[in-house]
């Protein structure tokens, strides 16, 4: 039985969005990236372990990298982050799946970065006041969040979350 070529590209689904796993991470290098070296694959608030990832990286990193030279990576990485985060959403048939936390991850170095030096529990609150933005996404976040597609908007909304938190900083800073 044949079937009409036009009528069976009408009726064809969706593709069925890919889940993330170890599997698929290293499917291509740039999911690895796209999916923090394995840290979004947490099955319990990727965001989160991301981010967490994020501030260890950043501890160790820290130590070898001028100011300049963060400055150079965090542009870099937001740029190719548009990118490669646009195209693991892609493969994955999602437009921002929770397990991309590249974004998180420059996003959060860029807090580090600017409140850097700062103790434990300086590096602690900035941690608790960027997740809180990112996860609840209060106005403008929210607008970027849903206006903005691909990789530029999963990248973007995080960085707009950074922004919040050092103006939280800062505020809090002055005010003490």
């Amino acid at each position: 039985m044949q079937t009409d070529p036009a009528v069976a590209n009408e009726v064809s689904p969706r593709p069925k969005p890919r889940k993330a796993s170890a599997r698929f991470m290293l499917t291509h290098p740039l999911h690895i990236l796209s999916l923090g070296f394995g840290s979004g694959l947490s099955p319990v608030a990727p965001g989160t372990v991301g981010t967490l990832f994020a501030w260890a990286s950043f501890v160790s990193l820290n130590r070898h990298l001028t100011v300049a030279q963060w400055g150079a990576l965090l542009v870099v990485g937001f740029i190719a982050g548009c990118w490669f985060c646009g195209f693991t959403a892609k493969k994955m048939g999602v437009a921002d799946p929770s397990a991309v936390v590249w974004d998180e991850i420059v996003a959060f170095w860029l807090v580090l970065l600017f409140v850097t030096p700062a103790t434990f529990t300086g590096q602690l609150w900035a941690f608790i006041v960027f997740r809180f933005f990112d996860m609840v996404k209060p106005p403008p976040i929210r607008y970027f969040d849903r206006h903005l597609k691909g990789g530029f908007g999963i990248m973007f909304d995080d960085l707009v979350a950074a922004f919040f938190t050092l103006l939280v900083i800062a505020l809090w800073r002055t005010s003490v």
